[in-house]
């Protein structure tokens, strides 16, 4: 698939011309400079075209900040990979020398540029966009990212601009495993991606809240293939103060609600606090599978039985959800991080995972029978029959009985006890539910 990226300088409105074309908010847009620090992908279907788009954070050369020589990098790096470039300014400001140090940037890159002026939604302000001819392209492409005017234009010329490639039609890629990277902040999310991929895929830096987007991306080595995505960091609600970070927590929620298995990473030299659990609950209420990894385990001394009273401690609060994978890793180190991804395999297997009704039954009756649920209010509760719900969204086994409602969960919890005994469904919350025959 062919790659276009957007670069340009900050809060010239890359990430709402982004959000456009992308039909959908997927990069946070503000009025703050700076917001977008990530590169962010995006598929984009136009005409009989695919491609796939990156949104880049704000270009600023010779800048000391550490956000800002971060930036630079990534920008780089979706220059790189891109085969068209789209380079936007603002009419508003006009020419800047930072535009003028960019364009001498993409022209060393020999790549196709389009320039796009940004913020034209008016015929005064058409006027003024001609100005960009200085810039030294043949063509210019305003357009109003806000409310779309131009951007069919736009379109239509990032289609006709692509390389020409006689290549056979790839085949649509199968429907991967998402594997979301989940946390509070600072944990090192950012950092064992970029260590899995071996590449600084993600902005990192020693300050909390750097990730505020949530990102994809594709992941294939090693005879594993996933779709990953690194989240901003969750804090508690009384701690975000600014919008922005607000709207970056929400968009980690909504993350762990659209992937397969979530990896909750731990900061080891902190332990597992109040706010870890909180994230735990969320992925446990939407049937996430789940993978627990303590990072940072090479600040921690050790002894003889660290690892396991600290494995111990976390089940202890997990309760009774402790059937659980948990791995001991250093992202920085790349200590045990591959063996992630064995575990994110097999939780993701399990997930899927289906037993038939015949099985079910010749394993569970005789148990139920041997131990029946207590008599509640002199109902005696008889379980006839037991059948996995055919769901995607969470691994769910309904038992049929005469009286639902006077299951307590204790009960409930020992028939899950006995369905992990026999089956493996490691990593994966069991839902059990009591229906009438």
């Amino acid at each position: 698939m062919k790659i276009a990226a957007i670069v340009g300088r900050p809060n010239v409105g890359k990430s709402t011309l982004f959000n456009r074309l992308r039909g959908q908010r997927h990069a946070i847009v503000d009025e703050m400079e700076g917001v977008t620090r990530d590169r962010i992908y995006g598929k984009i279907s136009w005409g009989n075209t695919e491609f796939s788009l990156i949104d880049t954070g704000g270009y600023v050369s010779g800048s000391e900040d550490i956000f800002e020589a971060e930036i630079r990098k990534q920008v780089k790096l979706a220059i790189d990979e891109a085969d068209l470039l789209i380079f936007m300014v603002d009419v508003i400001t006009g020419i800047t020398d930072l535009d003028n140090g960019i364009v001498e940037m993409l022209r060393r890159t020999n790549k196709k540029t389009l320039l796009v002026v940004n913020k034209v939604d008016n015929s005064q302000r058409y006027l003024e966009a001609q100005e960009f001819y200085k810039l030294g392209f043949k063509e210019i492409f305003p357009i109003s990212s806000i409310n779309g005017s131009g951007t069919g234009d736009l379109l239509d010329a990032v289609v006709k601009s692509f390389p020409k490639e006689e290549d056979v039609a790839a085949e649509l890629p199968k429907e991967l495993p998402r594997v979301s990277f989940v946390g509070r902040p600072n944990a090192g999310k950012s950092t064992l991606i970029n260590a899995l991929l071996d590449v600084e895929r993600n902005i990192v830096t020693d300050i909390p809240g750097t990730t505020r987007d949530a990102i994809d991306t594709h992941y294939k080595k090693f005879g594993h293939e996933f779709i990953f995505i690194d989240t901003a960091g969750i804090r508690k609600k009384n701690k975000v103060q600014e919008d922005l970070e607000y709207y970056s927590v929400i968009r980690a929620i909504r993350t762990i609600e659209q992937s397969d298995v979530s990896l909750l990473l731990l900061d080891a030299t902190e332990g597992l606090r109040a706010q870890d659990l909180a994230i735990f609950d969320i992925i446990k209420k939407n049937h996430k599978g789940l993978i627990i990894l303590v990072n940072k385990w090479d600040l921690i001394s050790k002894e003889t039985n660290t690892m396991k009273s600290y494995e111990e401690k976390i089940r202890e609060k997990t309760a009774p959800f402790v059937d659980i994978p948990i791995l001991f890793i250093s992202a920085l180190n790349k200590q045990r991080i591959f063996k992630i991804l064995d575990i994110i395999k097999q939780v993701s297997e399990n997930k899927n995972r289906k037993i038939s009704t015949s099985k079910l039954n010749d394993f569970l009756l005789p148990l139920i029978q041997a131990t029946p649920p207590p008599v509640v209010k002199d109902k005696r509760i008889k379980i006839k029959y037991i059948s996995q719900l055919p769901s995607k969204k969470s691994v769910s086994f309904a038992f049929f009985c005469n009286h639902p409602q006077y299951v307590r969960d204790p009960y409930k919890r020992f028939l899950e006890n006995r369905i992990r005994e026999k089956f493996d469904f490691t990593g994966v919350p069991i839902n059990i539910i009591m229906r009438e025959k």
